[in-house]
């Protein structure tokens, strides 16, 4: 199995920074992956493969509604769970992460989206293994020798192993919490129930996304497989939806809130202030960051919602309801009403997608730090501006909630 990056890096370079300094400019070291990657694929002979699946599982996108269903699973046995836990992720190095993602290897099948009401023994087999809160044990023989599959890392792939079509997959016992097979056997639970019933008993989005993408959730006869990229996004919008309705129901907060966390790569910031719900995501993306490879200057984004909420899509993406849903789970946390204003810079060489769980998680986590209490916005903006590197203004002149928590007075707007 062949690793490589998109990039020819001078030796030179390598051998002054020896995965110390990033003087290549990546996010992430490549040798120091590979030197953690092949340990977990060294017994791995490119047909079969024989190990735990966290569970992990990715439904693709293309030729809709005919997708690529791929089950996943390392070469390990054991307790996998790491290997699709973002709260796990945290706290592990860029490169232990990609290591991990890398070496789950995948076998495709292709399934028509249509046909999940009725699955046949396979389909219903990964359909149990997704349900499954524990590793469950996965052999599977490939058409075609996976060691040809090549392994690139560049600005625009997102980490996965390789994959190849399945030839034959058998898939062990999961264990599953009785409330989550009462759910997956209902035949007239509409999906956005289930996902807000398993919510509330302590299933974490993650995972109602991977068990919404299998069509385990919805009417029976209504069931469809859900790709990978739209499933996390309906997870964290439909909790959101909820938890929006449930914080309208408190009193608002009685002071100004101010959160910052620093991470390689990126800063993340939030002003709680004491009014009626509103929201708000923004991102600044540095020159040589992920998705500014080529202008000169930062380019800000922002979405925005009032209290009535947003019909369409946001223009942002799936982070903005990332975010929003942890900015929701806090002020819950709080038994406070709150608007909530949430601005992330990207710096160069954070140029690696990763997902939108990495957006969900670092702002879980700064929700949990101690905030900074101020008795106005101004103040809590001021402090914020202190550590961001975008000018104050420029966030200012693109905010939507802005001029209203600024100058304040001005509910008829809400």
């Amino acid at each position: 199995m062949e690793f490589k990056t998109a990039y020819k890096i001078p030796a030179s370079l390598c051998i002054r920074c020896r995965g110390a300094k990033m003087l290549c400019g990546l996010s992430y070291c490549p040798i120091s992956v590979k030197n953690l990657l092949q340990p977990k694929i060294a017994r791995f002979n490119g047909t079969e493969i024989s190990g735990s699946t966290p569970p992990s599982i990715f439904v693709g996108r293309y030729g809709y509604p005919k997708v690529n269903i791929y089950p996943s699973a390392p070469n390990i046995h054991g307790d996998t769970s790491g290997y699709e836990d973002p709260s796990k992720w945290m706290h592990v190095d860029m490169e232990e992460f990609l290591s991990m993602r890398l070496s789950l290897l995948r076998g495709g099948m292709e399934v028509n989206v249509k046909n999940i009401s009725d699955p046949g023994k396979t389909l219903q087999d990964i359909q149990v293994m997704t349900l499954s809160e524990k590793p469950v044990e996965v052999e599977m023989e490939f058409t075609k020798n996976m060691n040809s599959a090549k392994i690139v890392l560049d600005e625009h792939v997102a980490p996965m192993g390789p994959s190849a079509p399945v030839k034959k997959l058998t898939i062990g016992n999961g264990k599953i919490e009785g409330f989550v097979e009462r759910i997956y056997s209902e035949d007239d639970l509409l999906a956005v129930e289930g996902m807000n019933t398993m919510y509330r008993r302590g299933v974490d989005v993650t995972r109602i996304s991977k068990i919404l993408s299998v069509g385990a959730l919805g009417v029976r006869k209504q069931r469809k497989a859900v790709p990978t990229r739209w499933a996390i996004t309906a997870a964290d919008k439909n909790v959101s939806d909820q938890l929006t309705d449930e914080i309208k129901e408190k009193p608002q907060l009685g002071e100004y809130l101010a959160y910052v966390r620093k991470t390689p790569g990126n800063l993340f910031t939030a002003i709680l202030s004491p009014r009626n719900w509103m929201f708000e995501w923004g991102e600044a993306w540095y020159p040589g960051s992920t998705w500014n490879q080529w202008s000169d200057t930062p380019f800000v984004e922002i979405d925005y919602e009032m209290y009535g909420g947003r019909k369409d899509y946001p223009g942002i993406g799936g982070c903005y309801y990332a975010s929003k849903l942890a900015a929701l789970e806090a002020l819950k946390g709080m038994n406070r009403q709150g608007s909530a204003t949430l601005w992330r810079e990207i710096y160069p060489g954070f140029n690696l997608p990763v997902g939108v769980w990495y957006v969900r998680e670092n702002v879980r986590e700064m929700f949990r730090s101690k905030p900074e209490r101020f008795s106005s916005y101004q103040e809590a903006l001021k402090f914020i501006g202190s550590f961001l590197t975008v000018p104050v203004n420029m966030w200012r002149q693109k905010s939507g909630l802005d001029q209203i928590l600024y100058y304040g007075g001005l509910d008829r707007f809400l």
